[in-house]
């Protein structure tokens, strides 16, 4: 099957630009599939904006593939984000890899732009539908509840004729939701226990509509950390990621050394996932730069020699 691990980010861990393109050539030359920009457009702490960020890779990188973790729908306009996916896949010649979600209802920026987080999910509905279509058909005429359409159209088309369309989210209308419109599921702070039954879900209702998706089209994310775990960053990290979900961090987190990481995707791949963003977690430019280099050198020779079926079965 085809497998990829690729590397994101959340929270802006590097301390300037210079310091961000160092990583970024890092990734480059040491064979990571793609890079992933987490969506978080209003914050106290530093995020870099997710769909300026693919413009950005694009021009900056030759080889490496890259992707939104997850765009939120519900926050933007369906023929804007669908004329920046075509624009950056273009002028990446096909690089990009668009996801997509609803976006979090509990998200700071509703209530920071006094948007209803009410009907989100029938809204990005409607706006999936849109961005698809205007990147296939030459004219989109559509009348629907909140976005009508007259004779809409765009180019250049992305460059991938069958480009990629991933969604996130792990309810049941995100499952109906990715069965419906998908071409592959990424999950976001799911566990394995949460991302197995989910990935069956999207199996099922895919047969069910008539467009199975590929079996290796199916990813999760996890943080991970070389060392004990008993560094700033990382406790930090942990706490709010239990006080946000409500769940156990070790069943997420992957902390410890080579052996630690690699069952972390172990555990995964055994729950249906082939495609991975695994988010480092450092306190500086260094650690950043240091934990990225262990995981190419150690981590990806490893999965990569052994094959994700041989991992998932060890």
């Amino acid at each position: 099957m085809g497998v990829g691990v690729g590397l994101g980010i959340a929270e802006l861990p590097f301390s300037s630009a210079k310091a961000f393109w160092q990583w970024v050539e890092l990734c480059e030359e040491g064979g990571v599939d793609s890079i992933w920009q987490i969506d978080r457009m209003v914050s106290r702490e530093p995020f870099l904006e997710c769909m300026s960020t693919m413009a950005a890779l694009a021009g900056a990188t030759k080889k490496l593939k890259f992707g939104m973790n997850v765009a939120s729908v519900g926050l933007r306009d369906p023929l804007m984000l669908a004329k920046e996916c075509a624009t950056i896949d273009f002028l990446s010649d096909g690089r990009l890899l668009p996801a997509f979600g609803i976006g979090n209802a509990a998200a700071p920026v509703w209530k920071a732009t006094g948007r209803p987080t009410k009907a989100r999910g029938k809204r990005t509905n409607e706006a999936i539908e849109l961005i698809q279509r205007l990147w296939r058909e030459d004219s989109v005429t559509f009348d629907g509840e909140f976005y009508q359409y007259t004779d809409a159209c765009i180019s250049p088309k992305p460059v991938q004729s069958k480009i990629p369309f991933w969604l996130g989210g792990s309810s049941p209308a995100a499952i109906r939701r990715t069965a419906r419109y998908g071409t592959g599921w990424l999950a976001g702070l799911e566990t394995p226990q949460i991302v197995a039954p989910v990935i069956e879900g999207i199996k099922v209702a895919a047969k069910e509509a008539g467009r199975p998706i590929d079996a290796d089209h199916f990813g999760a994310a996890f943080p991970f950390r070389f060392g004990d775990g008993k560094d700033d960053a990382t406790r930090r990290q942990v706490v709010a990621f239990e006080k946000r979900t409500k769940r156990d961090a070790r069943d997420y987190f992957a902390i410890g050394g080579t052996e630690e990481v690699i069952e972390k995707l172990r555990s995964f791949v055994a729950a249906g996932a082939f495609k991975f963003v695994l988010r480092p977690i450092g306190n500086s430019n260094e650690e950043m730069m240091a934990h990225t280099r262990l995981l190419i050198d150690e981590v990806l020779p490893a999965v990569y020699a052994d094959g994700f079926e041989a991992l998932a079965q060890s």
